[in-house]
């Protein structure tokens, strides 16, 4: 019982998913159109990103990069404003929740010698939405990204023009609210460099390639699948076990849940009458209750208006704790280290996500967006 608990309080997506989904098999049973739910290659494109990034993760590649980048840092602002550069860039090529494991825990280190509570919550918590913010500058900065590129064929120009106004409206935004950070002088705490293999580097950078020409359509997703199972098997088979199996199993759960309400004409009706020129409020909405992933996916197939929707789900993943699952880690992260102030993190994390989240909005409503 404690496991399952345990399980359930992990996997909460998940489990949501996966009970929508057999909701509906009852309403719909199992039958030939089943098989037209799964989208293949958004999956396929998941399983290879996770895989090839594990790999760069596992060499030491982001932990010796931002020790570089932190050797100049001299007081608090400026290691604030490091580090929210740092998550909001990587998290354009490693995705938002890759940036956050990777980069929160060596934040928390770095202030184990800087006795600051308050500046570290600001930290993490702009660490957290500029990665949210950040990732979503490409196609397969976070899962809902690639899988909107993919389910509504989009060009790499409808998707940079829908997404970058907004990008640079919140890196100014976050610039801003870094200047709350005290001046205090402080030493950062560089981790230590490790030798990172050259010839492991290239084989995960030559998957990462590969992941990328699939997205952008350029070699059949069958062809990235097999080069990412190869070189795993071949350089490190424990990075099979670090993919998020969840995530794509979520995924799955989610598709079927989309393929059964479209074809329950009463529902779907409903679903299309109220997100019909509403797509940008409505999904950000409901981002905030499920999540921006399983609202992308789930809103999907009562439009035909995936730019909008697009701006939606990615603005959506500010606000609640839960409307981006990568915002979870951060906080998960935070709750476990020394004299956790978890209220106190909460209160600033929903003061800096709903205030974005409204200044964005507002943007859009207006037409600046």
């Amino acid at each position: 019982m404690k496991k399952t608990l345990e399980f359930i309080k992990s996997q909460s997506v998940l489990v949501i998913a996966f009970a929508a989904a057999l909701v509906t098999i009852f309403i719909i049973p199992p039958d030939k159109n089943y098989s037209g739910y799964i989208n293949r290659t958004v999956l396929i494109q998941l399983f290879c990103l996770m895989t090839s990034v594990s790999g760069f993760r596992s060499i030491g590649v982001f932990e010796n990069a931002s020790s570089a980048l932190l050797k100049k840092t001299g007081n608090i602002r400026r290691l604030g404003v490091i580090f929210t550069l740092i998550c909001f860039f990587c998290s354009m090529i490693v995705t938002n929740d890759v940036a956050l494991i990777t980069f929160v825990p060596f934040t928390l280190m770095v202030y184990e010698k800087i006795n600051d509570e308050k500046s570290k919550i600001l930290t993490i918590v702009l660490e957290t939405a500029a990665a949210n913010l950040g990732s979503m500058v490409t196609p397969f900065g976070n899962p809902q990204n690639l899988y909107i590129y993919d389910k509504y064929n989009l060009t790499l120009a409808d998707f940079f023009e829908t997404l970058l106004p907004s990008a640079a409206v919140s890196l100014a935004a976050l610039m801003l609210l870094c200047l709350i950070l005290p001046k205090n002088r402080c030493t950062a705490v560089s981790a230590e460099n490790c030798k990172i293999s050259k010839a492991k580097g290239a084989v995960y950078l030559g998957v990462f390639v590969m992941c990328l020409l699939t997205v952008f359509r350029v070699i059949p997703d069958w062809i990235c699948l097999t080069a990412a199972v190869t070189a795993a098997l071949i350089v490190d088979r424990r990075l099979l076990l670090k993919v998020d199996y969840g995530l794509l199993a979520t995924f799955v759960c989610f598709f079927i849940f989309v393929g059964n309400i479209s074809r329950i004409e009463s529902v779907s009706n409903f679903i299309s009458n109220i997100i019909e020129d509403r797509e940008v409020l409505v999904s950000a909405a409901i981002s905030q209750v499920i999540s921006n992933v399983p609202a992308a996916v789930m809103l999907s197939g009562f439009t035909d208006n995936g730019r909008e929707l697009l701006l939606g789900v990615n603005l959506g993943g500010l606000g609640t704790i839960i409307a981006s699952l990568a915002s979870l880690i951060s906080f998960k992260f935070y709750r476990v280290s020394g004299g956790a102030k978890t209220g106190r993190y909460m209160a600033v994390f929903s003061a800096v996500n709903f205030g974005l989240l409204l200044l964005l909005l507002t943007l859009a409503f207006v037409g600046i967006l």
